[in-house]
């Protein structure tokens, strides 16, 4: 089996076309997290989380073999703007309404420094847990900043584009969603 560690996404998309399905799984394996995750935080629900990731990785395969895949931009952006108009419609299909959705230092940059330790990954993983628990105080587009941001890992630019909204919009919609999640960390007492 080939290598394609040190390959660009664009090089991955190129030699996909030409029919080595090898390229095609290193570029699924560099993105499966950022995506998944970004689905599960804003369904809120791992089975359907599993439906929705691979609906769109079957969307990005059709729209790569069928040549409809324009390399605007950088293809995390695009799977991820795949990912998120997935998310809207299967909110649409059910009818139902996401109630989803500066400092120096966030939340999430506080998680990130916990380091590796064996013990500190129970810590995280409790952490991650609580800070599930209180995205879902924030409104929707608050929360979808924070989703696409910290667990997508996606620029403002990138976030704009996806919702649709100006740079500063997202960029004011985080500052509020952090706001509000450390004003649910003091009237909860939640520690992190």
């Amino acid at each position: 089996m080939k290598s394609f560690a040190g390959a660009t996404d664009t090089q991955l998309i190129s030699v996909f076309r030409k029919g080595d399905m090898a390229a095609l799984e290193t570029l699924i394996s560099r993105h499966k997290d950022s995506v998944f995750s970004t689905i599960s935080y804003m369904v809120k629900d791992n089975h359907v989380a599993d439906d929705i990731f691979q609906e769109v990785f079957l969307r990005v395969i059709d729209k790569l073999q069928s040549n409809n895949y324009n390399e605007e931009g950088r293809f995390s952006s695009w799977v991820m703007r795949c990912a998120h108009n997935a998310c809207i419609d299967y909110f649409r299909k059910i009818q139902y309404t996401v109630s989803v959705g500066s400092n120096d230092k966030d939340i999430f940059e506080e998680i990130g420094d916990m380091g590796d330790a064996a013990d500190n990954s129970i810590v995280q993983s409790e952490t991650h847990e609580k800070i599930r628990r209180m995205l879902d105080f924030l409104p929707e587009e608050q929360r979808e900043v924070i989703v696409l941001r910290h667990f997508g890992d996606m620029s403002f630019k990138e976030i704009a584009d996806i919702t649709g909204t100006s740079i500063n919009t997202a960029l004011g919609r985080m500052r509020y969603a952090l706001l509000n999640l450390r004003r649910l960390m003091v009237e909860k007492e939640i520690a992190l």
